[in-house]
This record gives C-alpha cells, sequence and structure tokens, in this order.
C-alpha cells in the first residue's frame, strides 16, 4: 500500500467501513510509515475532540502561527 492509498482509506477506517483484509493492510502501511501514522492519529484525535463538542482555547502564541501560516497560504495561491 502507498501513502496515497492509505490516505484515502483513512476515512473509512475510523468510520468502521473498511474491509477487513484492506484494514489489515491499512495496519500493516501505519505500523511501517510514520508519517501516514502521524496523518492518522491527527485525523482520529481531530473527530474524537469534533465530536465531544468541547472547545478548548487555542494558545496565543499557536493561533498566531496558524494565522501566519493561512496567510502566507492564501498569498501563494494570490499569485
Amino acid at each position: 500500500m502507498t501513502c496515497k492509498e492509505a490516505f484515502q482509506e483513512i476515512s473509512k477506517y475510523l468510520d468502521g467501513e473498511l474491509a477487513a483484509d484492506l484494514k489489515r493492510v491499512l495496519d500493516e502501511h501505519l505500523c511501517k510509515c510514520s508519517h501516514c501514522k502521524v496523518v492518522f492519529d491527527t485525523t482520529r484525535k481531530t473527530i474524537e475532540l469534533y465530536c465531544n463538542g468541547k472547545l478548548f482555547p487555542m494558545p496565543e502564541r499557536v493561533r498566531d502561527r496558524l494565522h501566519y501560516a493561512l496567510r502566507r497560504k492564501f498569498q501563494q495561491k494570490a499569485v
């Protein structure tokens, strides 16, 4: 399984809609690929936090970095 294929299946995996054989292949990939594991864990945690419905204040420093990154990204697309 490639990283691109793994990314395409993460949502189905987390929703419990992935066939058992494909789930096993994705689990094996996640054990070997730290980048995909980070994406998987972050996606899972984001869903858990969102579904929990609680809002958490974002530290000012993190918020400032996020805003800077978003502004930079939008400026790049505008060019």
